[in-house]
């Protein structure tokens, strides 16, 4: 195999969960290769340097070997070499827990506890029998 399609790749080894993941983030400009942004047909390459901007991490690869079926995660080091800088991963690391500590209890849809609350507040009348 010389070269394969790059939204492929990135689902196979395991950056995105799912190819229509990776090629959005492709169309997104949130993938470059060797530089430059990459669409997601793009031909990668054994040798090309990709920088992934995923939600929280920015990572930095460097493909070793190309595949188009998704491998298991155990074997993932044998298709890239992760050459994502250390303070990345603790940049993401607190932004996960930033964004533990902002979160709002009881956002989105209301329990069945909280939908009697608001009937009571609703309509009075209707409990005073």
């Amino acid at each position: 195999m010389e070269h394969v399609r790059l939204d492929k790749w990135l689902w196979a080894t395991r950056l995105f969960k799912t190819r229509s993941e990776a090629s959005e983030a492709c169309r997104a400009s949130a993938v470059r290769q060797n530089g430059s942004i990459a669409k997601p047909s793009a031909k990668l390459r054994i040798g090309d340097t990709l920088v992934v901007r995923t939600k929280a991490l920015t990572r930095t690869v460097f493909v070793l070997a190309l595949t188009e079926k998704r491998v298991g995660a155990v074997r993932v080091p044998e298709f890239l070499e992760d050459r994502t800088p250390a303070p990345e991963f603790e940049a993401a690391r607190e932004k996960r827990a930033n964004a533990r500590l902002f979160t709002t209890r009881g956002a989105g849809r209301p329990t069945k506890r909280d939908r009697r609350e608001i009937e009571r507040l609703l309509h009075p009348e209707d409990k005073e029998e």
